[in-house]
């Protein structure tokens, strides 16, 4: 893992390697593309519920009496956080959800549980939480597609890490997407946010995502970095969210 500001380390190689033959350009995409779905930013309460909706079904089957506890939360309304949702163009059904909080205005989710070494605390950061899919294929490709999204997020925001926690073996899946440990190798430690359950804290630096994956020829560079996605819209929007206390949306309700 480098233990240097994101930032820095990407303007050193910059002015060492800009010149050279061997460096990758910085394509633009080539294609677009359309999804079956649309990610968004919540703006309301319905698009709250719906994101609920998600996290309820996706929690069930790893964690169902944490699960069954879910309801909208304060996080979710706070300034610096963001909540994404996937919805089927065919019905409006939710099918996936992450929420993104920035450190900008307050402490990360996962900083209830650990302390950060200082190379990372010291950074703008940005955390993926209640990261949450529909199963089968649609919902393989709705977690590559909201993965992407944070990706866009943060390059937008001009955050210097993405930090998540992973439960095994999810754990594999970002370590595949290149996350690196930010504790010991492999070490697991218990969460709060998500019911005490040991999970890995990974992170990646922003401004190198593409280089790295361009030099390991990472199946999903097209997909992320080379392909427009229109169904993909991180504009922001006028927040119009109701009181905190709202009660969990009723299992009728979940598509």
């Amino acid at each position: 893992m480098d233990r240097l500001n994101s930032a820095v380390i990407a303007t050193q190689f910059l002015r060492e390697h800009a010149d050279s033959p061997d460096f990758p350009a910085q394509l633009p995409a080539v294609k677009q593309e359309r999804l079956p779905f649309t990610i968004r930013i919540v703006a309301d309460d319905n698009g709250l519920e719906k994101a609920v909706q998600m996290r309820r079904i996706a929690y069930r089957r790893h964690l169902p009496d944490f699960a069954d506890k879910m309801t909208i939360e304060s996080s979710d309304r706070e300034p610096g956080t963001v909540v994404l949702l996937a919805e089927s163009k065919l019905d409006g059904g939710p099918l996936g959800t992450m929420r993104i909080q920035s450190n900008e205005l307050a402490p990360l989710a996962l900083e209830q549980s650990v302390v950060l070494p200082d190379w990372l605390a010291t950074s703008r950061l940005a955390e993926a939480t209640r990261f949450g899919v529909d199963g089968g294929a649609i919902g393989r490709m709705v977690k590559i597609a909201l993965c992407k999204a944070l990706f866009m997020y943060c390059g937008q925001e001009q955050i210097d890490w993405m930090v998540i926690t992973a439960r095994a073996p999810l754990d594999r899946e970002y370590k595949a997407m290149l996350f690196d440990d930010v504790f010991g190798k492999e070490e697991f430690l218990p969460m709060a946010h998500v019911g005490g359950m040991p999970h890995r804290v990974m992170a990646k630096p922003v401004a190198l995502a593409q280089k790295r994956w361009a030099e390991v020829r990472h199946p999903l560079y097209r997909f992320v970095f080379q392909t427009y996605h229109p169904d993909i819209d991180l504009n922001r929007v006028h927040l119009s969210f109701g009181p905190e206390t709202v009660g969990c949306p009723r299992d009728s309700q979940i598509a």
